[in-house]
């Protein structure tokens, strides 16, 4: 008898354990997808042909832009826009700003970031891939790309853009343009264009 009711103790005390490390299962589970989906759009850039990370602007680089961008008016784009900070602070210049992005987390929390703020209300983010937005729109381009992709921006540029538009690159040049002005230096170098035709 002893043995029975030992053996009834032993099962009941198994099925705890059971049921408790389902629980610490799935709740790991659930968790490891959460963190996976918050990531995706994070991580799916190194996977791109060319890869495009999120890095947010710094603060030189923002003051290198404003200077890049003094004495100019009219409608800025600002190409893997992230945050929204450079259409931000382009706005808060008087520029119609609008950034592209392909980062659907980061087009949204922009999007949000301008619903809030009463100053940011006339920018707009779209979610698109840079290759098949038009850039005739705008006189003042601001992009913040890598190295890979410069070649096929400038000659995109080239291709779409009026003559007088302001080119202003953060972090890497355009190879072939030559600037008219060089502002900082080491990461936070911003390079300023124009184009002539």
């Amino acid at each position: 008898m002893d043995a029975v009711l030992l053996e009834t103790s032993n099962t009941k005390h198994n099925t705890k354990l059971s049921s408790f490390g389902k629980t610490l299962i799935y709740a790991t589970g659930g968790l490891a997808v959460g963190v996976s989906v918050i990531c995706i759009p994070f991580v799916s850039p190194a996977i791109r042909r060319v890869c495009l990370p999120y890095v947010p602007a710094t603060t030189e680089q923002l003051a290198g832009v404003t200077k890049a961008l003094a004495g100019r008016n009219g409608r800025l784009l600002d190409v893997g826009s992230g945050d929204g900070r450079i259409v931000f602070t382009a706005a808060k210049l008087g520029f119609k700003a609008d950034g592209v992005e392909l980062n659907s987390v980061l087009v949204y929390y922009s999007r949000l970031a301008a619903l809030i703020n009463p100053l940011y209300r006339g920018t707009r983010f779209f979610r698109r891939d840079l290759w098949k937005f038009d850039l005739k729109p705008y006189n003042n381009i601001v992009i913040f790309g890598v190295e890979q992709m410069m070649n096929e921006f400038e000659r995109k540029v080239l291709n779409e853009v009026k003559s007088d538009t302001v080119i202003v690159a953060c972090r890497f040049p355009l190879p072939n343009m030559v600037p008219v002005e060089t502002i900082g230096h080491g990461v936070d170098t911003v390079w300023k264009y124009v184009v002539n035709r």
